[in-house]
C-alpha cells in the first residue's frame, strides 16, 4: 500500500512552501475570509456560456449546477475527478459519470488507495465497475479517468513499481491503463519505464534518488495528474504523427513537463519542459534560481515560459475556437527536479500554446480581470476547459471557486462551491475546506430530458457600495 504518511508529509511541505514564497517576494499571505459568500456571485447571460457544471467536491458527493448556483442533481460518490461521459461515446446514453466507487478509510484513501471504480447512470445505480480484475483487487485510480470513442475506459492507476536509477526498492510508480468493458486491460504505459524520455537532468536524478532512497513515497512517481487522448485534429491533418487521434497527452505535477504519449510505440513524441532554459539563457536561470522569475511581459505570440505544478493540459477539441492548441492551468506551484523559479508576482496562470511553435498564443492571469496577479491563485489541483462562444471555464481548485471569462479577461460568472467537508491535510488535525480537483462544463443535450436550468441574471456585489457601476 502507497506511505500515506509521507504524501501528505510532501503536500503539507508544498503548502506552506508555497505560503512562505508568497509572504518572501510579495508581503502578504494568502488567506480566506472566515465567513465569504457561496454559490454563484455573479453571471451575465449575454456574454457567459450556458451549461451546467459537475465536480465532485469534499462533502464526498458529485454534484450538478446551473448556472444560479441551483443543484440540479448529485450522486452520493466522489471522484478524483467525476467525469460525464459525453453520450456520443456511450451509445446515446445521457447523465451517466464515472466516480470511485470503493475506497478506503484512511486519510486521502479515498482519493488514492481505491479499491473499485465505475459508471453509474443518472438514478446513481452502478451500470459497469472495474476492480476485482485489477492487480490486487486494487484499481488505485488517481488524477483522471474518462471513456474513449471505443467503448474502453482509460484510468490513471497507483503501482508498485522498482523505478531503475532511482530506487533499488518498490515505490509508488503511476500507470496509465485502458480497460474494456468486461475489465480486461487493453493497453497500459508506466511512468518509471520512461525516465530518459522526460528531460530530467542529472541533477534531478540525483534529487529523486535522494528522496526515493527508503522506497515507496506517496501515491505516484511524479504524480501525473492528467491523461487525455488527442482525438482528431488538425496537426494529423495536415500529415504530423505525433498528433494522432490515439496519442495521450500528459502532464506531470512534480516534474513540470507536458508530454505525448505515442500509443502504438509507447514512447514520448512531443514535450514541453521541464527545462525551459537554455544557452544564453543559464545565466538568468542562475539569478532566478537565487530569488524568482518576474514575468512582466504579456507579449502575444511569445515563447513558451516556466510552467510549475501544470494541471489539466490537453489539446482543445475540434469545434471549439482554439481548436488543435494545447490549454493548460499553469499553478506556478513548488515543484520541479530541481526547484522550478517561480513568478515574483505570485499567481496562477492558463496558457493556449501552439504546440507545433510552442508559443503562447492566448493566456488569462489575475491582471486581465482587472486584479493583482495574486487575485487568481491555486498552487495546486485546478483546471481549465474551452467553451463553445470562445470563453474559458477555470477552476480555481484550491479556493474552491469556478469562473468563466471571456477571451478578453472579463469575468461573466462566478461560483463559490460551498459544498465543504473535513480534511486531513498533514497537520494534527482535520481542516474544513471546499477545494475541488476538476470542474467539468456539462452541455444542457448530455443529460436527460426536463432536467431544469435556471439562467437569471446575477448582477455582482460591489465592494465600494459608492463606486459607480
Amino acid at each position: 500500500m502507497p506511505d500515506k504518511s509521507g504524501f501528505i508529509l510532501r503536500l503539507s511541505v508544498l503548502l506552506l512552501l508555497g505560503i512562505v514564497l508568497v509572504n518572501m517576494v510579495s508581503g502578504w499571505a494568502i488567506a480566506l475570509p472566515s465567513v465569504f459568500p457561496t454559490g454563484t456571485t455573479l453571471y451575465d447571460p449575454k456574454q457567459a456560456y450556458s451549461s451546467y457544471v459537475l465536480f465532485s467536491a469534499p462533502d464526498g458527493n458529485t454534484h450538478l449546477i446551473d448556472m444560479n448556483g441551483n443543484e440540479v442533481h448529485h450522486w452520493n460518490k466522489f471522484g478524483f475527478p467525476a467525469e460525464m461521459i459525453d453520450p456520443t461515446q456511450n451509445g446515446g446514453v445521457k447523465g451517466h459519470i464515472l466516480v470511485q466507487l470503493k475506497n478506503a478509510s484512511s486519510p486521502f484513501g479515498n482519493i488514492f488507495a481505491n479499491q473499485e471504480v465505475g459508471e453509474l447512470d443518472w438514478k446513481g445505480a452502478v451500470v459497469w465497475r472495474y476492480g476485482n480484475q485489477a492487480l490486487g483487487k486494487n484499481v488505485r485510480q488517481n488524477h483522471d479517468i474518462n471513456r474513449l470513442p471505443n467503448g474502453n475506459t482509460l484510468l490513471v492507476t497507483t503501482v508498485d513499481h522498482i523505478v531503475a536509477g532511482v530506487s533499488n526498492r518498490p515505490i509508488a510508480d503511476q500507470q496509465i491503463v485502458e480497460v474494456s468493458h468486461d475489465g480486461q486491460v487493453a493497453w497500459n504505459w508506466t511512468v518509471g519505464d520512461h525516465l530518459d524520455e522526460f528531460g530530467i537532468t542529472d541533477q534531478g536524478r540525483n534529487l529523486l534518488r535522494q528522496l526515493y532512497q527508503e522506497g515507496d513515497r506517496g501515491f505516484g512517481f511524479l504524480t501525473i495528474n492528467d491523461m487525455q487522448a488527442i482525438g482528431p485534429n488538425r496537426w494529423f491533418d495536415a500529415g504530423d504523427q505525433r498528433f494522432a487521434p490515439d496519442n495521450i497527452v500528459i502532464d506531470s505535477r512534480e516534474a513540470s513537463f507536458i508530454a505525448i504519449i505515442d500509443k502504438q510505440t509507447g514512447k514520448i513524441v512531443w514535450r514541453l519542459g521541464p527545462d525551459y532554459w537554455s544557452g544564453a539563457d543559464k545565466a538568468k536561470k542562475s539569478v532566478a534560481s537565487a530569488s524568482a522569475v518576474t514575468r512582466l511581459s504579456l507579449a502575444i505570440p511569445r515563447p513558451v515560459d516556466q510552467t510549475s505544478g501544470q494541471h489539466d493540459a490537453h489539446i482543445i477539441s475540434q469545434g471549439l475556437p482554439g481548436a488543435g492548441n494545447l490549454l493548460v492551468f499553469d499553478n506556478e506551484g513548488p515543484s520541479g527536479f530541481p526547484p522550478n523559479p517561480l513568478s515574483l508576482q505570485v499567481g496562477s496562470r492558463i496558457l493556449e500554446i501552439d504546440p507545433q511553435q510552442k508559443t503562447i498564443v492566448w493566456q488569462y492571469s489575475g491582471i486581465d480581470s482587472g486584479q493583482p496577479p495574486w487575485g487568481f491563485y491555486s498552487s495546486f489541483i485546478s483546471s481549465a476547459r474551452r467553451l463553445p462562444n470562445g470563453n474559458t471555464l477555470i477552476d480555481e481548485g484550491m479556493n474552491g471557486r469556478f469562473f468563466q471569462v471571456t477571451p478578453s479577461g472579463e469575468i461573466v460568472w462566478e461560483y463559490i462551491n460551498p459544498y465543504n467537508g473535513r480534511q486531513n491535510i498533514g497537520f494534527d488535525r482535520e481542516v474544513s475546506t471546499n477545494w475541488v480537483y476538476r470542474a467539468q462544463p456539462i452541455p444542457y443535450d448530455w443529460v436527460p430530458d426536463g432536467t431544469p436550468h435556471q439562467e437569471d441574471a446575477i448582477a455582482p456585489q460591489r465592494n465600494n457600495p459608492n463606486h459607480p457601476i
